[in-house]
C-alpha cells in the first residue's frame, strides 16, 4: 500500500505460500509449461520490437501491441503449433497479461519523461537457463481436492500445508527458486484482525547505524548483521567455486561449480529470511503497541552507491519497512509515511526551518523559532 494503511481502507488481499513436493512427472510436466510460456512471452517481445519498427518507419500507419491484439495472436499460434497447444491456455494467457502490463509501465515512464535510471525498461527476451519457472493460474485454472493442488493439464502437486487458507484462493503462482524449491503462492482476501487499542504513538526513522530509531528506546531495531556473521561460510564458497573451473558463455559447467554455486545461494537464502523473520517480529511488537505509527518514507536505493552499500543492504531497510506496513494493514493501525526531506530541519510546532548545525548526537534540539524542544 502506498499511502498508508488507516484503518477504514480495509485488509485488501494477502499471500499465502507453500513449500510443493513435486514428482518426476509433475516436474516434467511444470518445466514444459514453462518452456510454453516463455516461447510466448519471447514472441510477444518479438512483436512488440516489430510493432516498433514499423511505426518508427511509417509514423502514418501505427500498430499497436495490447493484450487483448496479443490474446488473438495467442489463438493463432495455438492453432499453428500443436505442441504449444497441448498445453493449459490459462498460464499462457496470464503471461501476456504480464507482459502486457510490464510493457504499459515502460511506455509510461518515457511518456512522463523520467531519468533514464529511473525507468523500467521494456521487456525482454527470457534465455532458458536464466529465467526462473513462474507459472500463473486464475479460478478456471486450479482446484484443491484431497489437499493437493490440481493444474490445468492435468499437472498434481503435494502442498506442505504449515497453515490452512482462510478463505478460497482467487488465484495461484507456481516458481521455482534459485535452490530449485517448487513453492506455490495464493491469492486470497486478507482477514482482519484489528488490535484493541493502546492509545499510544510512535515514529520512526530508518538509519543503517540501527535500522529504526524510534521515539521510544524499548522499540528500537539494532543492526543485527546477518551477512557480516555469515561472511565465512560465504568466503568458503567463494573459494571453492574459484578453484574450480568457471563455465564459458553458453555452457552447462562442471558439477562442483554447481555444487559449490547452490551451497552460497543456500547461505544466500538463509540470510534472507533471517532479515525477513526479524523485520516481521519487530513489525508485530510495534503495531500491538501503537495505534498511530508515523514511518519515515526512506527509500535506500541510493545507499546502493555509496561506501555503505554492504551494511545498508545487510540492514535490509526495504523488507523492513514493508513488513510493517503489512502488519499495520493487517491490525487495522493508522500508519502514516512521511515525506523524508527536510524532517531533519524542519521544526514540527511551527515549521521553521532551522539555521544552525543539529546537534545530532543528542536526542532532542530547541527550535530557535517558537522555542519548541
Amino acid at each position: 500500500m502506498a499511502a498508508g494503511a488507516n484503518p477504514g481502507q480495509g485488509a485488501g488481499h494477502a499471500r499465502y505460500t507453500y513449500r510443493l513436493r513435486v514428482s518426476s512427472a509433475a516436474h516434467a510436466a511444470l518445466l514444459g509449461e514453462w518452456d510454453r510460456c516463455r516461447w510466448v512471452w519471447n514472441q510477444c517481445v518479438a512483436t512488440s520490437k516489430a510493432a516498433y519498427l514499423h511505426n518508427k518507419t511509417h509514423p502514418e500507419d501505427q500498430q499497436t501491441c495490447g493484450a487483448a491484439q496479443l490474446d488473438k495472436m495467442l489463438t493463432g499460434w495455438r492453432g499453428e503449433h500443436a505442441w504449444l497447444a497441448a498445453g493449459a491456455s490459462v498460464p499462457q494467457q496470464q503471461i501476456i497479461r504480464d507482459f502486457a502490463k510490464s510493457r504499459a509501465k515502460a511506455l509510461k515512464d518515457i511518456t512522463e519523461r523520467l531519468p533514464v535510471r529511473q525507468r523500467a525498461g521494456m521487456p525482454r527476451f527470457k534465455k532458458r537457463h536464466l529465467a526462473a519457472p513462474s507459472l500463473n493460474y486464475t479460478r478456471r485454472g486450479f482446484r484443491l481436492k484431497d489437499r493437493r493442488l490440481h493444474l490445468a493439464g492435468n499437472i498434481i502437486v503435494t502442498l506442505v500445508w504449515s497453515r490452512d487458507l482462510p478463505a478460497d484462493p482467487s488465484s495461484v503462482r507456481v516458481y521455482r527458486d534459485g535452490l530449485g524449491h517448487w513453492y506455490c503462492s495464493f491469492v486470497v482476501p486478507a482477514q482482519a484482525e484489528p488490535l484493541p487499542a493502546t492509545g499510544q504513538a510512535i515514529g520512526i526513522d530508518w538509519g543503517v547505524k540501527e535500522v529504526a530509531t524510534t521515539t521510544s528506546d524499548d522499540h528500537d531495531l539494532p543492526h543485527a548483521e546477518y551477512g557480516k556473521k555469515a561472511q565465512a561460510k560465504l568466503g568458503r564458497y567463494d573459494r571453492m567455486m574459484a578453484r574450480r573451473r568457471r563455465p564459458a558463455r553458453g555452457q552447462p559447467g562442471s558439477k562442483g561449480y554447481h555444487t559449490a554455486k547452490k551451497l552460497r545461494a543456500k547461505q544466500h537464502k538463509k540470510i534472507a529470511r533471517q532479515r525477513q523473520d526479524t523485520g516481521r517480529k519487530w513489525a508485530k511488537k510495534i503495531v500491538r503497541d501503537h495505534d498511530v505509527i508515523a514511518v519515515e518514507d526512506f527509500r535506500p536505493k541510493f545507499l546502493a552507491k555509496s561506501n555503505l552499500a554492504r551494511k545498508a543492504a545487510d540492514a535490509a531497510i526495504g523488507a523492513t519497512k514493508r513488513a510493517l506496513v503489512e502488519m499495520a494493514r493487517k491490525h487495522g493501525r493508522d500508519l502514516r509515511l512521511v515525506n523524508p526531506a527536510h524532517t531533519t530541519l524542519d521544526c514540527a510546532q511551527c515549521g521553521a526551518r532551522t539555521k544552525h548545525a543539529l546537534p545530532l548526537s543528542e536526542r532532542t534540539y530547541t527550535c530557535a523559532a517558537c522555542g519548541a524542544v
